[in-house]
């Protein structure tokens, strides 16, 4: 069969590389197209376009790449006219993909999405097109199920693919000696708002006394480069950049501040304390806040703190992500061991929660009764 995926960040490209693998095992023949980046490519499905260039985050970032997003649409559509796939696969990415659903719904062309639009923290009348535009939806988190179904969305759950992921890698120690984790996200709007705060925060703990050999490691992001992060860095003789090494960083780093989003779920899975950071554009809060009122459906950012429904790790959000807060919780987290090990203790639960191994197969293999039941 012929499978067409697309991914627009580089969370999307992990779960969506795992995800070919586990659709080229089930199935011999398959042959697959993607939207997506360098991992998805390794795996093995051709490459159409790199998610870096389409990457946004907030109502700012769109509007500034309104242009390059509608073309990216236009390309999108012309690529899966011509490539003839029995099946599209959307991995995350609702606002290229949503478009996308609506398109192929409209040709006849069956539509899967990988990883659910987060209908649950706003937008909930998206679930009316999940249905109309969706044949099935394979989500990847417990709290979920029960939200589905009441929605009346088709779905399917079949475990998380960074389980798998994470206890798959060999891994190897980056640097010796103590150091923190530093993780902007990975979009380049993202970066620029974190690493200021990230940066100040790195020079007060340094100033800590019993600090002063403690480093700190920017786990550079996949599609992104140093420029990105070197104005940032320079002078910094303390701080370090690493590329292609995130899992490495996180799992020896003493603790982590991360930007909410996948690689906070990753730390717990790998068991690294941490502190989750956010920051958006002033007009993407205020639209969040007062038009969708994205926190008043959801208590937590964070994936993991979702999942147990409580505070396993403290989130800093907008005018609470400071150098001061940052650095205060960053040292509570390495010095109180009390603390840390009640947070381990929720990781656990968290990993218990996400259920066993296997999940991207165990996708792939329904996706593919999916198809074949339908016909």
């Amino acid at each position: 069969m012929r499978y067409y995926l697309i991914a627009g960040e580089a969370s999307g490209d992990l779960h969506g590389s795992n995800l070919v693998k586990g659709l080229r095992a089930e199935d011999p023949e398959a042959v697959l197209r993607c939207r997506g980046g360098e991992l998805m490519q390794a795996a093995g499905a051709g490459l159409a376009a790199h998610y870096r260039e389409g990457a946004v985050m907030g109502f700012a970032d769109v509007l500034g790449k309104a242009g390059r997003l509608l073309r990216g649409l236009r390309e999108c559509k012309r690529d899966i006219l011509a490539w003839k796939p029995d099946v599209v696969i959307l991995i995350d990415y609702p606002g290229f993909n949503f478009r996308i659903a609506e398109w192929c719904h409209a040709r006849g062309i069956r539509v899967f999405w990988y990883i659910a639009p987060k209908t649950w923290a706003s937008r909930a009348g998206r679930n009316r097109k999940l249905k109309a535009w969706v044949d099935r939806v394979f989500i990847i988190f417990p709290f979920e199920e029960k939200y589905f179904t009441e929605q009346g969305v088709p779905f399917i759950y079949r475990g998380n693919p960074l389980v798998d992921a994470v206890d798959a890698h060999a891994y190897v120690r980056p640097m010796e000696g103590r150091y923190i984790a530093l993780l902007a996200g990975s979009r380049k709007g993202e970066i620029s708002r974190m690493m200021p705060v990230l940066m100040d925060t790195v020079d007060r703990l340094s100033s800590q006394p019993g600090w002063e050999d403690v480093r700190f490691v920017v786990a550079g992001a996949p599609a992104r480069s140093k420029a990105d992060y070197a104005p940032f860095i320079a002078g910094r003789e303390k701080v370090s950049l690493l590329f292609g090494r995130t899992y490495d960083v996180l799992r020896f780093a003493d603790a982590a501040v991360i930007n909410s989003g996948t690689a906070s779920l990753e730390a717990v899975l790998i068991g690294t304390p941490q502190v989750v950071c956010w920051n958006t554009s002033p007009l993407t809060m205020w639209l969040g806040r007062k038009v969708l009122r994205v926190m008043d459906h959801i208590r937590f950012i964070s994936l993991g703190n979702l999942c147990i429904d409580r505070a396993a790790f403290r989130e800093l959000i907008q005018e609470d992500f400071t150098a001061e807060a940052t650095s205060d919780e960053v040292r509570r987290l390495v010095e109180d061991a009390v603390y840390r090990d009640r947070m381990l203790a929720d990781y656990a639960e968290i990993r218990r929660l996400l259920g066993g191994s296997g999940a991207s197969r165990a996708v792939a293999r329904a996706m593919m009764e999916e198809i074949r039941k339908r016909g």
